[in-house]
């Protein structure tokens, strides 16, 4: 009878140490995987970021040059305007000295109006630039903490390795 109960208590003792040594191997294998995910993610988050900031870039430089080409046109047009109003004044007199005025400043709005636009415009740009590194970042950082808020797999909270061997002896 006491043979029975060794054989039984041996045979239990191996399964439970190949359920363990099974546990193991399932816990490298979760460790490697979630491991895997974390730099794949950090991996996008970066890339995403780099997208986002060339992107950015180019918003930006695209609304100087859409700035300086509306700056370059103005100050032609209120060239060409000062130039026909001198012109027009000496050929005529003080009557269109009181339409060049107008001219003059209907080109000092349309100036003013351009500067406005295109301050707007880059504001706009560096905005969305920003809200789309912010989102890189809540991105990444919400990829992180997941990670981490994992219990070790095969285990509960707090559930400490090794507490299936501690009554048993040899």
């Amino acid at each position: 009878m006491a043979s029975n109960q060794n054989q039984a208590s041996y045979k239990a003792g191996e399964t439970k140490a190949r359920t363990e040594e099974k546990t193991g191997q399932m816990m490298g294998a979760t460790k490697d995987k979630a491991g895997q995910t974390t730099e794949a993610t950090k991996q996008k988050a970066g890339e995403t970021a780099e997208v986002t900031k060339q992107k950015a870039a180019e918003a930006k430089d695209k609304t100087a040059q859409t700035a300086q080409a509306a700056k370059e046109k103005t100050y032609e047009t209120t060239q060409a305007a000062k130039e026909r109003a001198a012109l027009s004044k000496d050929q005529t007199g003080s009557v269109l000295g009181e339409k060049t005025e107008a001219a003059k400043q209907k080109a000092a709005e349309t100036t003013e109006a351009a500067k406005q636009k295109a301050s707007e415009t880059a504001q706009y740009a560096q905005e969305r630039s920003s809200d789309a590194a912010q989102y890189t970042k809540e991105s990444a950082v919400a990829g992180k903490d997941k990670n981490r808020r994992r219990p070790a797999a095969g285990r509960r909270d707090g559930e400490k390795r090794g507490r299936g061997c501690q009554g048993r002896r040899g």
